[in-house]
């Protein structure tokens, strides 16, 4: 498990893989995402005055089967600043790899070496692999999540 997989920032030079990843992710979701979407996620995770960051795990042979993007997020409850998972995906074929497994440990270890007091995630209710992995690792939690669209 995790033979020959590192978990690294993303670089520019990853575009073209980690378009098919974020690719795979929307369609995991059902959620239709246009290039123009995609290249405005791909800027905000090469700004450095931009919150969202994110990693890709890379296999032996420099291919990228993992991504996840991550904020930080204020925690005014508790005075302090936490972690948000917003995105994480690996490919089909990279899954049992350990790719997840790294992806999360590494974002447990930023959280860690950044203060953190928390790496937060959410996920559909029937996605029963990712939710059987998070179980693995996490705590689940009773909070219920909302969406309210804003006013004009």
């Amino acid at each position: 498990m995790a033979a020959g997989i590192k978990v690294r920032a993303v670089r520019t030079e990853d575009f073209a893989q980690w378009r098919a990843l974020y690719r795979g992710y929307a369609d995991f979701y059902r959620v239709e995402q246009t290039e123009e979407m995609a290249g405005r996620v791909w800027s905000w995770l090469h700004d450095p005055g931009h919150e969202v960051q994110g990693l890709v795990a890379e296999d032996a042979e420099g291919r990228l089967v993992g991504l996840a993007h991550y904020r930080p997020f204020a925690r005014p409850l508790s005075a302090t600043v936490g972690c948000f998972l917003d995105d994480l995906f690996v490919d089909p074929a990279g899954r049992g790899s350990g790719a997840a497994d790294l992806l999360l440990g590494r974002l447990r270890g930023i959280a860690g070496e950044r203060g953190w007091s928390v790496v937060r995630w959410i996920t559909a209710d029937d996605n029963y692999r990712a939710r059987g992995k998070y179980d693995q690792v996490a705590t689940r939690t009773a909070w219920v999540t909302y969406d309210m669209a804003p006013g004009s």
